[in-house]
């Protein structure tokens, strides 16, 4: 590996560690991640104006508070991930043909980014719509899950189409 590009989780001897950003400014950051889940025709036959109805209640209303409340918990849920206190969290669901789109966006002013978050977040909710349509079908597939962009750290990404 370069001695320009290391892995931040890892000292100078080789061991696992939290990235100290005591030192960073604070500055605006935001980031934005995808979901897609493909679903099969039986889930897909209760859509309804664009929600989807089952047994356990509306599904994609359910994975917006799901994917929100997960953002907001990443620090417990990835060991290295620091604890934050997000300034604005916000999970979109839109169908394309027979996949669900979900998009997340994480906001804050701090000294690390909120890509892990964003992520997370539309992990859960792509996990969420899995969860309440498996009774209709295991043939659900969550296809992909990937960070589009992020802003306002020391190197900004933004994924080509």
């Amino acid at each position: 590996m370069s001695a320009e590009r290391k892995l931040s989780h890892i000292d100078a001897q080789g061991h696992v560690t939290m990235v100290d950003v005591g030192e960073k400014l604070p500055t605006r950051r935001r980031a934005v991640a995808e979901a897609r889940v493909l679903l099969p025709p039986e889930v897909l036959a209760k859509l309804v104006d664009n929600e989807l109805h089952v047994t356990k209640g509306p599904v994609f209303s359910t994975a917006v508070i799901a994917g929100i409340m997960a953002a907001k918990k990443t620090g417990e849920l990835i060991p290295l991930c620091h604890p934050l206190g997000l300034d604005h969290v916000n999970i979109e669901i839109k169908m394309e043909g027979h996949e669900v789109v979900i998009r997340s966006v994480a906001q804050i002013t701090a000294n690390t980014g909120v890509e892990m978050e964003a992520l997370t977040g539309a992990s859960i909710a792509a996990l969420t719509v899995y969860d309440m349509c498996k009774a209709l079908s295991h043939e659900i597939v969550v296809k992909e899950i990937r960070l589009i962009e992020k802003t306002g750290g020391k190197n900004d990404f933004r994924r080509e189409a």
